[in-house]
């Protein structure tokens, strides 16, 4: 018998294929996550609240110019942990993560994710390189292991290809590290855009070709429940920094830290409700359903990004209204405030796009209304953009409640990749 680069059948002989082959994913490999898995989750929720808890201070004090280029840094921290998080979830996808060679890599790569958490605060400081050495080496690494191990099989190609880029971008990130100030943010921004250049291109080598196999379409359900997982941890990030500022300012709470308190609650709890009404519950159904999972799934994925970015920017604006809740509003603390549950909106309605081929008008509505009230509310004090984009999220819960509840249960209209899953499939 032959094997396919999905891994869907068993090798052939004339591949000479390496042990690692034995491990790739069947159809009827399982499709839930495992505790290991978990672990690594736990890990990112704790580079998360380092990202959030380095942000808020930043974007709290100094002068205009330094908290804008404090709010430019985080964003460029945010994506090589976002990014180590994807490839790893590829990986699980692909080998079996019950088998003990794939639990050591995620073991493994768990430890880098937690330097590069535990450095993020001095990343363009003292730890420049401790960050970047520590993501090079996780990213490389796992390249050239999974590469060698799979001998002769054709998937080897993928990972030497995507080893070549790795080792590109590396020097970047080196580079950046032995830099510091504008040289540094401007290496790691090209070391970001070599990243996710190389990767949206299929990491294209002269001489191996290029593309990317399709574990979208070889577990199509497994995917969709770690990218779920992951805005869950994202959002359980945000309870977490509220409380623990709150918890810190027993002694000093007053009636506004207690509102500010009862407001990010209430809107994590929307946002999740958002998320896993309808389309987030039939992600996986609609990549498994569609012409070209690959494509759909990479789609998603891309706007699952963006929903965390967004509850990311949401955890740092509420921050900010624990810490000066009644003070006067500076247009960067709405951007978090409103601009944090706007762009979570924009990613939820891409996500909507992909399942139903559609979008719902409320979505972008409601998002353009959150940038729209921060006009009035730059007047007023944090406290009262907390409570505005809480009762923005509330309406649009509301509107999705009603409207299902005059409908049958939909089910999922991906669209195909010839009309850009604008309309469904016939």
């Amino acid at each position: 018998m032959r094997i396919r680069w999905d891994g869907r059948v068993v090798a052939d002989r004339r591949w000479g294929r390496g042990h690692a082959v034995g491990l790739l994913r069947g159809k009827e490999s399982a499709q839930q996550a495992t505790f290991v898995e978990l672990f690594f989750d736990l890990v990112m929720v704790f580079a998360l609240n380092r990202l959030v808890a380095v942000a808020a201070p930043a974007v709290n004090g100094g002068d205009p110019a330094e908290r804008w280029t404090a709010t430019g840094r985080i964003l460029l921290l945010f994506m090589p942990l976002m990014w180590l998080w994807i490839i790893t979830a590829y990986i699980t996808a692909r080998f079996d993560p019950r088998s003990a060679h794939t639990q050591r890599m995620v073991v493994v790569t768990a430890f880098a994710l937690l330097v590069m958490g535990a450095t993020v605060p001095h990343a363009f400081g003292g730890a420049g390189m401790t960050f970047a050495a520590t993501y090079v080496f996780a990213q490389v690494s796992r390249a050239l292991i999974f590469g060698y191990a799979l001998g002769r099989h054709a998937l080897s190609r993928l990972y030497l290809r995507a080893l070549i880029w790795f080792l590109v971008a590396g020097v970047f990130w080196i580079g950046g590290a032995l830099t510091s100030g504008g040289k540094q943010a401007a290496w790691w921004l090209v070391a970001v855009a070599v990243d996710l250049g190389a990767a949206w291109r299929g990491w294209p080598v002269p001489g191996l070709g290029k593309g990317r196999a399709s574990v979208w379409a070889l577990a199509p359900h497994y995917l969709a429940e770690r990218f779920q997982q992951l805005l869950l941890v994202a959002l359980g990030e945000t309870i977490l920094a509220v409380g623990v500022i709150y918890a810190a300012r027993l002694g000093r709470v007053g009636d506004y830290r207690s509102i500010g308190l009862l407001a990010a609650f209430l809107t994590t709890v929307l946002l999740w409700r958002i998320y896993f009404h309808k389309a987030g519950q039939l992600f996986g159904d609609a990549v498994a359903s569609a012409q070209d999972p690959a494509g759909l799934g990479r789609f998603a994925a891309s706007a699952h990004v963006v929903m965390i970015l967004g509850i990311v920017a949401t955890a740092i604006g509420h921050e900010i209204v624990q810490t000066h809740p009644a003070d006067h509003s500076y247009p960067l603390w709405l951007i978090m405030i409103l601009g944090g549950p706007a762009c979570y909106l924009t990613g939820r309605a891409a996500l909507e796009r992909a399942v139903f081929s559609r979008v719902s008008p409320h979505r972008w509505i409601g998002a353009l209304v959150l940038l729209l009230a921060a006009v009035p509310l730059i007047h007023t004090p944090p406290i009262a953009a907390a409570i505005t984009a809480t009762v923005i999220l509330a309406g649009i819960a509301a509107i999705d409640t009603r409207r299902s509840s005059r409908r049958p249960p939909e089910q999922p209209r991906p669209g195909d990749r010839r009309t850009g899953w604008l309309r469904p499939r016939s």
